[in-house]
């Protein structure tokens, strides 16, 4: 049986994370940051939330938005919370891999979400399993929670310091205690995380729109390697490890985050607008018309066009009713394929020599079906201009990532790749143009899935 992200060939991010400390309707509000950062995750969904010394959770598979009706958050007070949606890469899609995670143990309660991946975690798990940890999920993200209950320090604060530089990998995390609320990026800082201020409440977010969507006020990021502790004292931060190269996931300026968002103190829509602008500067063509794959490839089409004075139009319609998750039972779906999910203009398409702007390709299959579609409603030619340059390795830090061998770019030439997309001409961005684009002064970014130079073995 097919589903929709069959015709969806994009990376896929772990998850989105937000908490609240301090507000009267914690679980409603972090419901809304959910909703907005439900493109990082639409698998499952959770939250927790601390009442008179109780930590109480719901969680299930499906979108935010079914999951947590007025009945449910009625279920949940608390003037802390946090919570998690998802999208599985390490554990499998299983409901026990859910997140928050919440235990009871020496210290108290405590609950976690995650969104990375730590890649010793097999080796960390072997250890904690030969001193007789018994684990409930395949989550890597539980290695974490046994870690701090091995911990012999007298507080959690001390058993985070002792056990954290253990973990190899890509987290930004976000822990919850009866009275505290806690977040950490991992030394490198691969995945973003947001601090903000809503009156006299404190906010943890993946990502600044989820804090717009609230009316929040953006302070700062986490800073690599920091542990900021929210309690009844305010804010307090501190270090657990030594200052390391960053190397900050660049694909969440390509394809990952809302374009709303202000990441890693530049506006993502900004970004691929210049990503955009740079792709023209670096691969013109005589075109009459520039167009994108929608969504993720229309700041980087506008700034094509606004770089190259060749027009922007919608070329493909997107139909927003069918999700990402949209499974159909039916054969006629799958016969019509991406038919489903894009419909073309033809009369912005038809007799016109077009630029199709795409944020990446992965496997191939999504984009030689929508060039397919365009060829079949007659236009003369078809520029396609990608706004990364091509993935040739596979992601080990949260990305779920094919294996490498699959990847369309990972083994073939330029002219192989054209050929195969049956293009009258293709330009990929340069990694050099695209740090450019970013701001990037050689210490910012992870571009292992272009390069394959894998910031945590250097």
């Amino acid at each position: 049986m097919n589903t929709l992200n069959d015709f969806s060939d994009k990376f896929h991010d772990a998850c989105g994370l937000f908490g609240v400390y301090n507000h009267e309707d914690a679980a409603k509000l972090t419901y809304l940051g959910l909703f907005a950062l439900q493109h990082r995750g639409q698998e499952s969904a959770g939250i927790s939330t601390s009442h008179k010394g109780e930590l109480l959770f719901y969680k299930k598979n499906g979108l935010v938005t079914h999951i947590f009706i007025e009945e449910v958050l009625n279920t949940l007070p608390g003037n802390i919370a946090i919570g998690h949606t998802r999208y599985s890469t390490a554990g499998g899609s299983a409901f026990i891999n859910a997140q928050p995670l919440v235990i009871n143990y020496i210290r108290g309660k405590l609950a976690i979400a995650h969104n990375g991946h730590f890649i010793n975690a097999k080796d960390l798990r072997n250890k904690l399993e030969q001193n007789g940890s018994i684990f409930q999920t395949i989550s890597d993200s539980e290695v974490l929670l046994h870690l701090l209950a091995c911990s012999k320090k007298e507080n959690l604060i001390n058993a985070l310091l002792e056990s954290l530089p253990l973990i190899n990998g890509s987290y930004s995390l976000i822990l919850m205690t009866p009275d505290k609320l806690i977040g950490i990026r991992d030394p490198f800082g691969f995945r973003p995380l947001s601090i903000g201020k809503l009156n006299n409440s404190y906010i943890l977010a993946s990502e600044t729109c989820a804090l717009n969507l609230v009316e929040a006020e953006h302070l700062r990021d986490v800073e690599p390697s920091e542990i900021v502790v929210i309690d009844k004292n305010g804010l307090n931060s501190l270090k657990f490890s030594t200052p390391k190269k960053h190397a900050q996931c660049i694909f969440e300026y390509i394809y990952f985050s809302r374009p709303d968002s202000n990441l890693f103190g530049q506006n993502v829509h900004n970004i691929r607008k210049k990503i955009g602008q740079q792709l023209a500067l670096e691969h013109p063509a005589d075109a009459d018309v520039v167009i994108s794959v929608p969504d993720s490839g229309i700041s980087a089409s506008l700034g094509f066009s606004e770089e190259s004075g060749i027009p922007y139009d919608i070329g493909l319609m997107r139909n927003h009713y069918i999700g990402r998750t949209f499974i159909s039972p039916l054969q006629i779906f799958r016969d019509f394929g991406v038919k489903i999910k894009l419909n073309p203009i033809l009369n912005v398409l038809k007799g016109k020599r077009i630029v199709l702007v795409d944020d990446s390709i992965v496997r191939g299959t999504t984009s030689k079906k929508i060039l397919s579609l365009l060829r079949n409603s007659g236009v003369a030619s078809i520029h396609f201009r990608v706004s990364s340059p091509p993935i040739k390795y596979s992601c080990i830090y949260g990305i779920d990532t094919p294996e490498r061998d699959k990847l369309l770019a990972a083994h073939r030439s330029m002219k192989e790749i054209k050929n195969y997309l049956n293009v009258d001409s293709l330009g990929y961005l340069s990694i050099s143009g695209l740090l450019k684009s970013v701001g990037d002064d050689g210490n910012k970014f992870c571009t292992a899935c272009f390069d394959g130079n894998y910031p945590t073995e250097t």
